[in-house]
């Protein structure tokens, strides 16, 4: 059983950043493809960011693309979700998500974004 603990999450100015991170407890993540969602519209989550099970591969979706990025520390047992140039619009609910086969996944609880103009 793996579970996940966000955290990084705050208010800050048009153009800031801030780094979030879901920290695992129970088993290691480096087996995992872990990635980041967010509440959106027609959508219960839409898809951030994702890195695979050893950090060779990430993915982003376009509106974020540029922006943030996605990283793993295997110490740590951690994955970070570094955001910079935020806009209003990327005020959300962040949740982290650990993925390794349809019956071992699991959620965070998420950590609040809140960017002001």
């Amino acid at each position: 059983q793996v579970q996940l603990v966000e955290s990084g999450g705050g208010l800050v100015q048009a153009g800031g950043s801030l780094r979030l991170s879901c920290a695992a407890s129970g088993r290691t993540l480096t087996t995992y493809l872990v990635g980041w969602y967010r509440p959106a519209p027609g959508k219960e989550r839409e898809f951030v960011a994702r890195i695979n099970w050893f950090g060779s591969s990430t993915d982003y979706a376009d509106s974020v693309k540029g922006r943030f990025t996605i990283s793993r520390d295997n110490a740590e047992n951690t994955v970070y979700l570094q955001m910079s140039s935020l806009k209003p619009e990327d005020t959300a609910i962040y949740y982290c998500n650990a993925l390794r086969t349809s019956l071992d996944k699991y959620w965070g609880q998420g950590t609040q974004v809140t960017v002001s103009s």
